[in-house]
């Protein structure tokens, strides 16, 4: 395998580039304080809950999860102390209290740190009849409102709301108390950037795009100077608030809520030049059809931006989802307890927060202080170092958001922009892969080098700099497997003539994308090849849902034939006209770098994932281990994890040694719904690559508090977990 980039040198790197905004002091190991941190609460208090608030209880309970650091209400929306800002709102139930100077007080006894969680999003009517510039207007000049609280309106970006009124508040709250950094909710989120029409932004989009404001798409000029201005601005505000938090503290920061997801529009690697600390809004599936591996996905995500840097998802208590917003109801202790593990599994910190100072449901408190408490008796085993994976899958911000949003490939519904993703993410957790996300955005030979073969899920939107960078990375030995569209189009969404990576795929583009082809099949050529192993004696395969057509180019092989689609209603009429063609469903070649690539001129990705057909999640499999190396493959991967059930791996070099995460997601209630209870599977056998100078003194089984027997021979650490129930970490330790 090809030398890894160390931590350090990451660091090192990162610094460079975030020098000029950043003053960090340092804590254990020289790093900052809040690069340390695994655990963290919040008590998101409602106005009214100031007449029986007990800061001293609420203390206590995050105190009893050996919490780092509390978010506690600062101000924005609601002022929770006696602020003497102009226009920022004191509680109207506040009297002569001072909440939140209660509440520091009450943490810091405990040796807590504190965060002050403020709300830049939303102000009052006073605040609207005597500085009307700070709002957002619609196309008719109308103030925004929140949709439900009516009377509260919505502040504009763009605005001295922002860049003075804030401010103002946030020296307030750092003046009198002692806090450690802030946060702001709701901002600025990765979603799309909001079209306001106030005469803030008409001046700005004016001199930036020469034009006025309106409702464009990508591919039109205006939408991405917009664009880049939006970025901008949103760095501009995060440095400002950074700075100010670091008037009085040193080691003060500030840190926004990008609630990121799979679909996130705003650049989290641009995002990453100011940020020290990216926090995630993901605080469940939604009620949705969202996997259990979704929490994961933010995680991975948000890691492939901030490059080490600090991470942390709210994870929710309460029973919200996206039909109904139960905010003061538990959720069930067992999804709750997923999402946490999936959350420290996937390397960032949780923040178990509960929405309300004043709870009359408190099932959930159990869950958090079970599942902290543990971490925290193991919190060494927490301190990861580098993640141990030689695949990665690309994460394409630019596909997930401006492919398909309009034109003929326009999707119905934007939760399909994911298809593609989730499919071969599926295949790569049958497959039992540690694996990361690097971003699109991030494929330099210092961070590609680490890995033997790198997954492109239909990464259709790739930039002339990212399609040079992946030639190079195979021309240097790495393997790849993509699907689909990959590469045809720019990162705006423009299409090339022909495949950005044509010459790295093999192949031509002949035409437009075809279908849907809804009784297509691929005919098996060479049944005996690797890449059909256990799909058993068959001439057939289900077909994709869309392909490209495309002529095979230069020296590959094509064990999948295309078979055109043909009636499959009435019966009679079900046969196929054609039953042999010389074009290709599959092609495999060998560089001569030695790495291997493996090309699905179809949607086999999406179509799997759609229809969890079998034979097609086997192909996925087969192919992603073709590219890693296959039968032949030189040495194994850094952790194999074999046994059954559905389990997420990770894998982490940490501080005393190395700790392998299997994630059970093995439930009925794995795609959709709350999981209710948990389904144990049995015995997982582990190996582990460790260096040859390595000593192995033991490996325990965090979760279940078992010593295990192992053998350490040759390089290769071989053990048994008997069982995981939920999660379980084995921690291996060096001597």
């Amino acid at each position: 395998m090809t030398d890894r980039v160390s931590r350090r040198e990451f660091l090192g790197v990162a610094g460079t580039l975030i020098a000029a905004t950043k003053t960090q002091a340092a804590g254990d190991d020289g790093e900052p304080w809040y690069r340390q941190i695994q655990r963290c609460g919040q008590t998101n208090l409602n106005e009214k809950d100031l007449t029986g608030l007990d800061v001293e209880e609420w203390a206590e309970y995050w105190a009893s999860l050996k919490v780092d650091v509390v978010l506690l209400n600062g101000g924005g929306i609601v002022a929770y102390y006696p602020t003497t800002a102009p226009y920022h709102h004191r509680s109207q139930f506040l009297g002569e209290r001072d909440v939140l100077g209660e509440f520091i007080a009450a943490v810091r006894r405990r040796g807590m740190r504190v965060v002050a969680r403020m709300d830049p999003n939303f102000a009052w009517e006073d605040a609207l009849r005597d500085h009307p510039e700070w709002f957002q207007r619609d196309a008719d000049g109308k103030p925004r409102t929140d949709p439900e609280s009516t009377w509260l309106y919505r502040t504009c970006m763009f605005s001295p709301y922002f860049t003075e009124q804030l401010p103002k508040i946030f020296r307030e709250v750092s003046s009198r108390y002692d806090i450690d950094g802030f946060f702001t909710n709701g901002w600025p989120t990765t979603g799309a950037p909001v079209l306001c029409y106030c005469e803030n932004c008409a001046r700005v989009y004016r001199e930036k795009t020469g034009g006025t404001p309106e409702r464009t798409a990508p591919s039109d000029p205006r939408y991405r100077k917009f664009f880049d201005l939006h970025m901008e601005r949103i760095l501009e505000i995060w440095r400002l608030w950074d700075e100010t938090a670091k008037v009085k503290k040193r080691d003060g920061v500030f840190y926004g809520n990008l609630h990121t997801n799979l679909r996130a529009v705003k650049d989290l690697t641009k995002l990453a030049e100011a940020a020290e600390w990216f926090n995630l809004d993901g605080q469940d599936r939604g009620g949705d059809t969202n996997p259990l591996w979704y929490c994961a996905q933010q995680v991975r995500a948000a890691r492939s931006a901030m490059k080490g840097r600090t991470v942390t998802n709210v994870c929710g208590a309460y029973a919200s989802t996206n039909y109904m917003a139960w905010r003061h109801t538990s959720k069930s202790p067992e999804e709750a307890t997923l999402w946490l593990a999936a959350t420290v599994a996937a390397g960032a910190a949780p923040t178990y927060h509960w929405l309300g100072a004043s709870p009359v449901d408190n099932r959930w408190r159990d869950a958090g202080r079970e599942f902290y408490q543990w971490t925290a008796r193991h919190s060494e085993h927490f301190r990861n170092v580098r993640p141990l994976a030689d695949i990665a899958m690309v994460y394409s911000q630019r596909t997930l958001a401006f492919y398909g949003v309009e034109g003929s490939r326009a999707y119905r519904d934007r939760r399909e922009a994911t298809d593609h993703f989730q499919g071969l993410y599926y295949a790569l957790l049958e497959g039992r892969h540690a694996f990361d996300f690097v971003h699109e955005n991030d494929l330099s030979p210092e961070t590609l080098r680490q890995y033997r073969a790198l997954i492109l899920p239909n990464v259709a939107n790739l930039g002339d700099r990212q399609c040079m960078q992946l030639r190079d990375y195979v021309g240097r030995g790495g393997s790849l497997l993509a699907t689909y569209e990959t590469s045809l189009y720019n990162e705006w969404g423009d299409r090339r003539p022909d495949f950005g990576l044509a010459e790295v795929l093999g192949v031509s583009s002949t035409g437009d994308a075809q279908g849907p082809l809804r009784n297509s099949y691929g005919r098996v050529e060479k049944a005996d090849h690797e890449i059909f192993d256990g799909i058993g004696p068959t001439e057939l395969l289900p077909g994709a849902v869309y392909r490209v057509p495309v002529r095979v180019t230069g020296k590959a092989e094509a064990p999948l034939s295309y078979m055109p689609p043909f009636p499959s209603h009435p019966p009679e009429m079900v046969y196929p006209r054609t039953l042999r063609t010389d074009e290709s469903a599959l092609v495999l070649r060998e560089t001569d770098g030695g790495g291997r690539v493996a090309y699905f001129p179809g949607d086999v990705d999406r179509t799997c994932w759609r229809t969890s057909n079998l034979d097609l999640d086997r192909l996925l499999q087969n192919a992603i281990r073709w590219v890693r190396g296959g039968r032949t493959a030189q040495g194994p991967a850094p952790v194999e994890v074999r046994g059954d059930g559905v389990i997420e791996i990770f894998a982490w070099e940490t501080k005393p040694g190395y700790a392998i995460h299997l994630v059970n997601y093995t439930n009925p209630h794995m795609l959709g719904g709350w999981v209710r209870e948990f389904y144990p599977v049995g015995r997982q056998e582990i190996t582990l690559r460790v260096p040859e100078d390595i000593r192995i003194a033991e490996v325990r089984a965090l979760r279940s508090g078992r010593r295990l027997p192992f053998e350490h021979r040759g390089g290769l650490v071989r053990f048994d977990v008997p069982q995981v129930v939920d999660y379980e970490v084995a921690a291996v330790v060096r001597r």
